[in-house]
Order: C-alpha cells, then sequence, then structure tokens
C-alpha cells in the first residue's frame, strides 16, 4: 500500500504528562515509529480542562503530529494506542496529499488560544441558566396544575 501522510491529534493523560512533556512527546513518537511511521511534525497543542470527563480524567494535554506510514499498519498503530495507558483518546485523519505541507506548515505556526475553550466563568454561568431554566419550568407546571384545578 501507498504511504500517506495522517494528521493525528493525541489526548493524553495530564498527570502522567505533568513530569516532563518530552518525555511523553517522545512516548507518543516510539508508538509511531514502531509502526515504521516517519513523523513530519509534531508539537504539544494545548493543555486544559475537558469539556466532559473522558473516564475518569477531567483534563488532557493534547499533541498534535502529522507523521506519514503505510496505510496497512495504521490499524495496529491505533490498536497499540487503545493500549497505552498514557494515550486517552486519539484522532488520525488522513490528509489530502496536496494539502499536506500546507497544514503541516498552519499547525507549526499557530498557537492556541484559551479563548477558544470553555472557562470556569462559562461553566458556572451556565449551570446557573439551566438551573433558574429548569426552577422556572417547574413553576409554569404548578400553575399550569393549579389553573387546571
Amino acid at each position: 500500500m501507498p504511504v500517506n501522510t495522517y494528521e493525528g491529534m493525541f489526548l493524553l493523560d495530564s498527570t502522567k504528562v505533568t513530569g516532563s512533556w518530552e518525555e511523553a512527546e517522545t512516548h507518543v513518537h516510539d508508538l509511531l515509529r514502531k509502526h515504521e511511521s516517519e513523523i513530519v511534525a509534531s508539537r504539544q497543542w494545548d493543555d486544559r480542562r475537558l469539556a466532559y470527563p473522558v473516564g475518569p480524567h477531567k483534563k488532557g494535554a493534547y499533541l498534535l503530529t502529522y507523521f506519514r506510514v503505510d496505510g496497512s499498519k495504521l490499524q495496529e498503530l491505533v490498536g497499540d494506542l487503545h493500549l497505552d495507558e498514557m494515550v486517552v483518546r486519539e484522532l488520525i485523519l488522513k490528509v489530502h496529499p496536496k494539502l499536506a505541507d500546507h497544514l503541516v506548515t498552519q499547525a507549526m505556526s499557530f498557537t492556541p488560544t484559551d479563548e477558544g475553550g470553555p472557562s470556569d466563568d462559562d461553566d458556572r454561568r451556565d449551570r446557573r441558566d439551566r438551573d433558574r431554566d429548569r426552577d422556572r419550568g417547574d413553576r409554569r407546571g404548578r400553575d399550569r396544575d393549579r389553573d387546571r384545578d
């Protein structure tokens, strides 16, 4: 099979990454190289609180990696990633050959901001709004029941 370029976004266990980011990155690269992948580019993407818990994990570190590998080895690679304790989740996408260089350049130069993710204040505000709406709904329901009697 032909060698394709893939984009891999790896969600890593933040408790295991806190010791050394370089060791975590090397660990993922070793898993990729085990399946004869060629690392094109790699960088830490972000370290943030997750929008929803993934198992016991409420926080995670993201690693964005572009790599080339024979398509027939991809299934074995994903199987090893699922068995690894450091990798919580992974998303691997095949990159169109015409876009590969552009995407690699863009990914290596872009720095994510905290504006993209939910903040603690946003979560508290959302929770408060949901509670308020639920309480209003309960009162409306009681009012409707009272009007029927």
